[in-house]
């Protein structure tokens, strides 16, 4: 039976989480693993020194709910992560390769927890076990074998522990090459890089006390419900407080809508919390000719009231404003109105909102990075803020909200393949030996430099690479032009299925895992969404003996690799506090490292932006002059957006339902604006292709079933990774390389 024959479409319901969203998280989590194991988990749970979330990046509050500090989809990363389901050898035996790829991404996921280091020899048709000193020799004898290091890749997920991820990188380093790609370039890479132009650090400036002292928030391409629930309470908060909300969104997400928090009467029994006091769903990627029509209006405004704009903040803390304001009056402004799709009424009640506030924080999550133009949009963002000196104070400034537990932290700790000049001098005078200086490959050009047989080696600490790439087809063939392909998992996923001529799947800890050394229990670190460093550690017994911690997999590796011995790999993962010892020594804002993080709450990192201590290269903050975007779609074609699912996080599939979008038992839908529907001959359940022809190249997936929708004529939404066939590779940010996921064109037969 095909996925539309089983699919069921519903109404969308009206409110996000409330008591259903706990009965499903606790129904997911022990239908994988026992009640007691289950609940001794979830009770330490984001509690102060115990395990944090392998979900989403956002910051625990000061004060913890008794009744529970998670969310449903963090119960879901649990379950997933913790499930007594185990991948083993005879699992392989009994799966070829071949039987494996025909599998769903949800039903490999299913299988359960990796137990033994597993390799697939030259020819092979099905992954036999190995053991870890095999593994650690076939990859040191590869990356020896190369001409030169820039012919190896070491990609890293956001998941990994500050403590891996520093070790990583210097390894990575020490053998020679900036190749460190990891899982930022394709999500918040446009905003480092636009922060870090504008402001001086390419982390956001606020914290979670700003969100309650603010007077106005703004959520631009963000569905808090599914990929960060718990923002959802902060919200709450924040509006108890007197904020208000302004949602920018082309898909009516009902967890923007209302939302029930079942921690309290009034989200078990009462009518809920309305989060968005205004709710702009504008075309999509036309966020630019948003702000410009806004601000546009708020000069107008200030002509009669000038206390709308901060003239002292303009004149003693920025620079670039003559050419930002010389830029913005030659705009036309019925363009741009007409460019988002909104009634002029709409925009004006947004300009209401902001004229009469100071206290602004601007959120945003992939719907304003993943475009050719992301890292303008980020940058006319902080064009606003710049205007109402909403930035470098309390209750305002700038909050990209991150989706991997770590991916922030792994960028502090280097892994990076631009790396600053200042991070490589301290590794020269720290470690005896000079760095590589030039540029790597992001995850862009790696998958190009795989294609052209330049890159020869690939491994992954973490994540799963080919399902997260745009270009899946040209992404796959890239794979499998490697001599070797490694990937340190905890579970098995479809990248281990597009392979090199040899494989390796090495079986790693998770956040849930205990790693004990010498009768000792270690912890690692990790960094959150708002720049506060804290612990985590595990309490669960590791799937088999033969599972290792992701450190002790990188020391191991770099072993077996290097000839130099400037690092004592060995005493290193002794004790992990000698990890850290060093990541003070290198990193910049990590002083006394292990008994600062003795804190309950961790401690926050230097931050210009959020003290109005800019650090860019003239201390000053920067207005830039921005483009509108380019989409000029023909009359038959469609912008579409790829999407989470609510039984998602990244690549991993929870299950196969989206129930705040009405969708049952299946992935393979579009959804479309109900004139679209019609005025194509279309009816809900109707299947149809989506193609597109990117220079010359032909990209199709067929069998998507309509949906009819809340979304802007013009405008579809499918889900990733199924769509990501027809992201090409080419079609990517200026300067951050960010896939184009949010704004491809297609058509549709």
């Amino acid at each position: 039976m095909i996925e539309s024959e089983k699919l069921r479409i519903t109404r969308t319901p009206e409110h996000a989480a409330g008591m259903k969203a706990v009965v499903i998280a606790l129904k997911n989590i022990f239908a994988r693993m026992p009640k007691g194991k289950s609940l001794k988990v979830l009770n330490k749970l984001n509690k102060k020194e115990g395990l944090d979330c392998p979900g989403c990046a956002w910051p625990d509050p000061k004060h913890r709910s008794k009744l529970g500090e998670y969310c449903e989809n963090g119960v879901k990363a649990i379950a997933e992560e913790a499930m007594d389901a185990r991948a083993t050898p005879a699992f392989f035996a009994k799966h070829s390769i071949e039987e494996l790829q025909a599998q769903s991404d949800y039903w490999l996921g299913q299988q359960g927890r990796l137990t033994h280091p597993m390799i697939l020899r030259p020819g092979s048709t099905h992954y036999e076990e190995t053991t870890w000193g095999e593994a650690n020799k076939i990859i040191g004898k590869n990356l020896n074998a190369l001409s030169s290091p820039n012919d190896a890749a070491f990609y890293t997920s956001g998941r990994t522990s500050n403590e891996a991820a520093f070790l990583y990188q210097l390894f990575v380093r020490m053998y020679g090459t900036n190749n460190l790609p990891d899982c930022s370039n394709m999500c918040h890479e446009s905003s480092g890089i636009a922060l870090s132009r504008t402001v001086g650090i390419g982390k956001g400036s606020v914290t979670l006390d700003d969100l309650y002292k603010s007077d106005l928030i703004l959520i631009f391409g963000q569905n808090p419900a599914t990929n960060h629930p718990r923002m959802l309470s902060s919200l709450e908060r924040a509006k108890a407080n007197g904020a208000k909300v302004v949602s920018i969104n082309p898909l009516k997400e009902i967890g923007l809508v209302k939302f029930k928090n079942p921690q309290t009467i009034k989200g078990v029994v009462g009518g809920g919390t309305v989060i968005s006091d205004l709710y702009l769903q504008l075309r999509i990627n036309e966020d630019v000719a948003l702000l410009k029509a806004a601000m546009i209006k708020l000069y107008e405004r200030a002509k009669a009231n000038p206390d709308i704009l901060d003239e002292d903040f303009i004149a003693n803390k920025t620079v670039g404003y003559t050419e930002f304001k010389a830029d913005l009056d030659q705009q036309d402004l019925g363009s741009l109105v007409e460019r988002t799709g909104l009634a002029e009424s709409e925009i004006d009640a947004f300009v209401d909102l902001l004229a009469n506030r100071k206290n602004v924080i601007t959120c945003w999550g992939m719907g304003l990075t993943q475009h050719v133009n992301g890292v303008d949009n980020i940058q006319e963002v902080v064009n606003l803020l710049l205007m109402k000196g909403s930035i470098g104070k309390p209750g305002a400034g700038t909050c990209p909200v991150r989706g991997h537990s770590n991916v922030q932290g792994d960028r502090t700790m280097g892994i990076a393949e631009r790396p600053s000049k200042a991070l490589l001098n301290k590794i020269s005078e720290n470690f005896g030996f000079t760095p590589p200086q030039e540029d790597g490959y992001s995850v862009v050009s790696v998958i190009q430099a795989m294609h052209e047989e330049k890159v020869k080696v690939f491994i992954g600490m973490g994540g799963n690479f080919l399902s997260a790439s745009p270009d899946t087809l040209y992404t796959a063939d890239a794979l499998n032009k490697c001599n070797l392909t490694a990937h340190i998992s905890t579970k098995l996923n479809r990248s281990h299925l597009t392979h090199g001529k040899t494989a390796l799947i090495l079986p790693s800890m998770g956040r849930t895992d205990k790693y004990v050394k010498n009768g000792k229990s270690q912890f690692v670190s990790v960094e959150n969404s708002m720049g506060v460093v804290h612990t985590t550690q595990g309490l669960l017994q590791p799937p088999s003996e033969f599972v290792e911690s992701e450190p002790v997999i990188v020391a191991n590796m770099a072993k077996a690799t290097l000839t130099q011995d400037k690092v004592d790999w060995d005493f290193l993962i002794e004790d992990y506090s000698n990890i850290r010892d060093l990541i003070e020594k290198t990193i910049a804002g990590f002083e006394n490292f292990n008994e600062r993080l003795k804190k309950p709450l961790g401690f926050e990192l230097p931050n210009g932006a959020r003290t109005g201590n800019f650090t860019t290269p003239n201390k000053k903050a920067n207005f830039t002059v921005n483009k509108v975007s380019k989409n000029n779609c023909e009359v038959d074609e469609y912008l579409m957006m790829t999407i989470r699912s609510h039984d998602q996080f990244n690549t991993t599939i929870y299950g196969l339902d989206d129930r705040y979008r009405g969708i049952y038992n299946g992935r393979m839908v579009v959804f479309m604006n109900k004139g679209d529907v019609k005025s194509k001959g279309l009816k809900q359940g109707d299947l149809v292709t989506l193609y597109n022809n990117y220079n010359n190249t032909k990209r199709v997936v067929e069998g998507f079933a309509v949906v009819p929708y809340n979304i802007p004529k013009g405008c579809l939404a499918t889900y990733f990774p199924e769509a990501n066939r027809l992201v090409p590779l080419g079609l990517h940010a200026h300067s951050s390389h960010t896939p184009s996921s949010k704004s491809v064109k297609v058509k549709i037969k």
